[in-house]
Order: C-alpha cells, then sequence, then structure tokens
C-alpha cells in the first residue's frame, strides 16, 4: 500500500501538499521567548548565510544572538516580580540589521577591528602610516563603515549555553593591515551572567580593540527615556573629549564634577547640566572612564570587580558589568531619536526616543592610537589578543 500510495502522489497532488506543508510549519514557527521570530534572521547577505542563535540556562533567562556582527538581538531575565523582560535594544528581522543606509546601527554588535574613534583617520605602526577609511567626520568610528558589525561570522553552537562567532578580516580591511582572524565566543551561565571573550590573531603587527555595544534598558518599556536609571562606575578618573568626542589627551578626576558615578546616581540628575562643558558638548554622556579594576603599572584588569553597574528602580533589575579592560565608554542614547533610521520600527514596531538606553562598552582608552602612555591596542603577529567582558543580572 505504501509503493501504491507514493505512486499517487504526483503532479498537482504533491505540489498541494508540500505547500501545506511548508504553510503550516511557517505558522508554527516557534518565537522566541522575546518574541522573535527566527525565520527573520534567515538570510545570506555578501553570500553568507544569516541566522538567529538562543542560548538558555537553567533559570529561564534567554539570549538571542545573530551572526550578522555577532550581534545580540534581546535578552530575557527576570524582574523583581519574576516576570521575563527583554532589557536590550534592536529590531526583529535581520535586514535592518544590515541595511547601513535606512536603518545604520550598531545595536548588540561585536564591535572590530577598532571600537570607539580614531582621530583623523589615521594610524602609525613601525613608523608605518595608514589611512583608514573615515565615517564621522575625518574619524574613523568602530572600525569603518563596513566594520565587524555589518559582517556575517561563521557560527559554531556548542551547546544550549555557548555560541562561538568567528570571522577573518583580510589586510586592509577599513584600511586596517593585516590578515586578522577574530573570535567572539557567548557564554549564557547558571547565575544569570552572559560572558563575552574575544581573542584574534594577525599575520601583520595591526590594533584591535573590540566591545560589545548592547543598548540596555531595564525598565522594559522602550517607548519611554531611560534615564531614570541608576548608573555606578567604579572609575576616579575619566578622558576628556573635545566637540568631535576625541579624547584631549587629559586623565580628569570625576570628584567635583557630574561623572562621579562612584556613588550610584540616576542619569536624569546630571544628563541635562550644561553648565558642564563635557556634557554639553556630548548631549549628555558619552565618556570613557578610567576603571579602578586596572592596574595602570602591570597592564591587568581584574574582572572579578564590578567595573560598572545599572539599575532599573521599576523592574528592580541589575546590571552588573566585569571586565579586564582598562576602561569602559558610557552612552546615554544622546543620538537616539534623531538620524537616519530614526523613525523606522524597531522591535514590537516601537520608535526610539531620545535617551532610551544606556550602553556600558568595556574597550582601551579611545584613540589609543595616538596616546602611546596608555595601554596599548597593538598587536603583533606572535600575539594573541584577548578581552572579557561579563554582564551579569540579578534583581535588588
Amino acid at each position: 500500500m505504501k509503493t501504491i500510495f507514493k505512486s499517487f502522489l504526483t503532479g498537482a497532488a504533491a505540489v498541494a501538499m508540500m505547500a501545506a506543508c511548508t504553510e503550516t510549519k511557517t505558522a508554527e514557527a516557534e518565537l522566541t521567548a522575546s518574541g522573535l521570530n527566527p525565520e527573520a534572521f534567515v538570510d545570506s547577505i555578501d553570500g553568507k548565510a544569516t541566522a538567529l542563535y538562543t542560548l538558555k540556562n537553567t533559570n529561564s533567562m534567554e539570549v538571542c544572538i545573530t551572526n550578522l556582527g555577532a550581534r545580540i538581538v534581546s535578552i530575557m531575565v527576570p524582574d523583581k516580580d519574576g516576570k521575563m523582560t527583554d532589557v536590550v535594544l534592536g529590531f526583529d528581522n535581520v535586514k535592518q540589521y544590515a541595511d547601513r543606509v535606512n536603518t545604520p546601527s550598531d545595536y548588540g554588535a561585536s564591535i572590530g577591528r577598532y571600537a570607539n574613534r580614531i582621530s583623523k583617520h589615521q594610524i602609525t605602526i613601525n613608523g608605518e602610516n595608514f589611512d583608514l577609511v573615515p565615517n564621522d567626520g575625518d574619524n574613523t568610528l568602530h572600525g569603518g563603515p563596513t566594520g565587524w558589525q555589518y559582517a556575517v561570522y561563521e557560527a559554531q553552537q556548542i551547546d544550549d549555553k555557548t555560541l562561538k562567532l568567528t570571522i577573518v578580516s583580510p589586510d586592509g580591511d577599513n584600511g586596517f593591515p593585516g590578515n586578522v582572524t577574530a573570535t567572539t565566543t557567548y557564554t549564557l551561565t547558571d547565575d544569570n551572567a552572559l560572558d563575552i571573550q574575544w581573542e584574534a590573531t594577525t599575520d601583520k603587527e595591526t590594533v584591535i580593540n573590540q566591545t560589545n555595544h548592547a543598548y540596555f534598558n531595564l525598565n522594559g518599556d522602550f517607548s519611554r527615556i531611560g534615564t531614570n536609571m541608576v548608573l555606578y562606575v567604579n572609575a576616579d578618573k575619566y578622558t576628556p573629549s573635545d566637540v568631535h568626542f576625541i579624547p584631549t589627551g587629559e586623565v580628569a578626576d570625576v570628584a567635583g564634577t557630574p561623572f562621579d558615578f562612584r556613588t550610584p546616581r540616576a542619569l536624569d540628575e546630571i544628563i541635562n547640566d550644561t553648565t558642564f562643558e563635557q556634557i554639553k558638548n556630548a548631549g549628555g554622556v558619552d565618556h570613557n572612564f578610567c576603571l579602578n579594576t586596572y592596574d595602570m603599572d602591570t597592564f591587568r584588569g581584574d574582572d572579578s570587580q564590578v567595573a560598572a553597574s545599572l539599575y532599573s528602580p521599576e523592574t528592580g533589575i541589575l546590571l552588573e558589568v566585569f571586565t579586564d579592560e582598562p576602561g569602559i565608554q558610557v552612552y546615554s542614547g544622546n543620538f537616539q531619536g534623531s538620524g537616519a533610521g530614526a523613525d523606522q520600527p524597531h522591535k514590537l514596531g516601537l520608535i526610539y526616543p531620545k535617551q532610551v538606553s544606556v550602553c556600558l562598552e568595556s574597550q582601551k582608552f579611545p584613540d589609543t592610537p595616538h596616546h602611546p602612555e596608555w595601554p596599548t591596542a597593538n598587536v603583533k603577529p606572535d600575539e594573541t589578543y584577548r578581552s572579557h567582558c561579563v554582564y551579569k543580572f540579578s534583581v535588588k
């Protein structure tokens, strides 16, 4: 009977059955806990396949990541009432993430080769000058206009809690020297921490400075300004910048300034203090803080100490950041709600307002290639670049 039935399943009947199966599969596509449809992330970009990967732990925490730019798309954590809440901004499909014209963004991305800005789009290594591709006025920001946030990584989901993403960046990529192989490894632990490990090797001396660019809103409502969130930064000093967000070279005390977050305080207490030139120039906070967790004599960071934290008094969600890097860039979403893509729908169809989120980006100091007195971003062929950052969630 099985053979006879098969012989009848031809022509229009076969096509109809296949179509019905496809419709059923689409209708029954399992959404993530954050409401994402994995099929919206299945595409081919620059000839490489993209997808959405999901990490889960024993506490029902969920992290969704796409291999386009090794981007964190969603992080679901419990609030003080046990309600699962998405705490990072972004889009609900890969096409918007990939669109550098209509919806340019670095939402959730693993930034490379060089996070933050390099002034005058130039670096000098061993006496040789390299012209980088500018994309922020005369400066190079986050690796240039086609930085790694727009590249498709090779993905290897090791298990339910670990995802390893690999990229090969050719010599001359956005002007940077060296063929570089870099990995970003995300591990979700059972104590509700997202552990991020970066590694990279090169065949020519180059500069590498990676970070994650997740935009956090712990309030659970991305339609409202997020400056009620309480910020702590374990830093006695910061690096002031000029009107183009380039460090002046000074390392200044936070004491007596609105940038003293050694005692936690809500951002809205200082965010509009335009009597402070640094806030006036940036339209808020967009600065590198020199972490007390880093020893400038030994050039080693202690990633067992809290470098920074963010807290929502509404949901009770606390985010603590641990890193072995010397600096952390605090960005209060000052350019959100304006510019290209601002009026485009994001996750849940929302239009994001200005300062809806906060970024906490572990890093070498901005423009390090022009400040040899700061911890170096140079990596030689016989070295392995390593960087570590942990985003740990709890409630209080």
